[in-house]
Order: structure tokens, then sequence, then C-alpha cells
């Protein structure tokens, strides 16, 4: 079953594991030394990262390293944008409220 990329980015050690991620690829062992936590567990939250494709496998010898997908991360952020700006706006409008309500006490 296909994660949803809401309830992969939910969940904090799994934002922890993407935060390491972007900065390098890790092994699931380094990444289970890095959280404290069995590698099973870390295989599971590797599993619904990379479900979301939040995550790329790479195969090096023995050894699968994982990589941050960013262009996955930059799709997000693109549909996020679109109520960004509404949040902007809405922020500023309420900014104009206090400040004129502050200016009439």
């Amino acid at each position: 079953m296909k994660q949803d990329i809401f309830q992969a980015i939910a969940d904090p050690t799994r934002r922890a594991i993407l935060t390491l991620l972007a900065i390098q690829a890790l092994t699931p062992n380094a990444m289970a030394q890095k959280f404290d936590m069995t590698r099973q567990a870390v295989s599971k939250h590797i599993k619904v990262l990379h479900e979301c494709e939040l995550i790329k496998p790479e195969h090096s010898g023995r050894e699968i390293y994982y990589h941050f997908n960013a262009k996955k991360m930059q799709e997000f952020d693109h549909w996020l944008a679109q109520f960004r700006q509404s949040w902007e706006t809405q922020f500023n409008q309420l900014d104009q409220l206090l400040t004129t309500i502050k200016e009439q006490k």
C-alpha cells in the first residue's frame, strides 16, 4: 500500500531521517546508530519514506545507501505554494486590522 506523504512527514523520526539524508546518504545501519533504535525500526520508517518517494535507494556493493529525493520534496513545496500565498494575504490583512485597532485606542 502506497503511503501518503502527509502521513510520512507527520512522524518526527521520519522528519529527522529526512533532515539527515538531506545532508548525506546513509545506510539503514548508520541511521539506526544515529537514532539509537533497531535496524528493524529504522527499516519501517525507510519503507514509508521510500513508498512516498521522499528517499531513493542506491546499491553500492552489499550496502544500500538512501538519498533524500529533493525533487519529490520540491513537488510538495510547489503544491503548498498555492496555499502559502493565501495565508500570507490573510496574515497581512490581520496585521492591518490589528494595527488599525491599536491606533484607534
